[in-house]
């Protein structure tokens, strides 16, 4: 195994595991909220809202990417051809997720 390749491996590792850390913190609704909807939100509306729905929908984000990174770690050490298809499957899976879940939390809010 090349030195690329190990380098390659523990970076989206570490990656991994860093997505994972901050998933487990949206989801006990802690730390900074990752969430465009609030981050572009003014003072006064992020007062009024109801951070519940945008800690899950950034946790379930994180949590997401932890496993694309874990899935690219392990094509990296595998060399598995056959890995990109469920990588892709993942990542079509958050984009689907993320724009499911902003409709149904801005129906909610109205």
């Amino acid at each position: 195994m090349e030195t690329a390749t190990i380098i390659s491996a523990v970076l989206f590792s570490v990656m991994a595991a860093g997505a994972f850390v901050i998933a487990c913190f949206q989801f006990r609704g802690k730390g900074f909220l990752f969430n465009n909807a609030y981050i572009y939100a003014s003072q006064e509306e992020r007062r009024r809202m109801d951070k519940k729905p945008y800690y899950r929908q950034s946790g379930v984000a994180f949590c997401l990417m932890g496993v694309l990174f874990c899935l690219v770690a392990l094509e990296c050490i595998a060399n598995a051809a056959w890995l990109i298809y469920i990588i892709l499957l993942v990542c079509l899976l958050a984009i689907v997720y993320a724009v499911v879940s902003s409709i149904k939390i801005e129906k909610r809010r109205k």
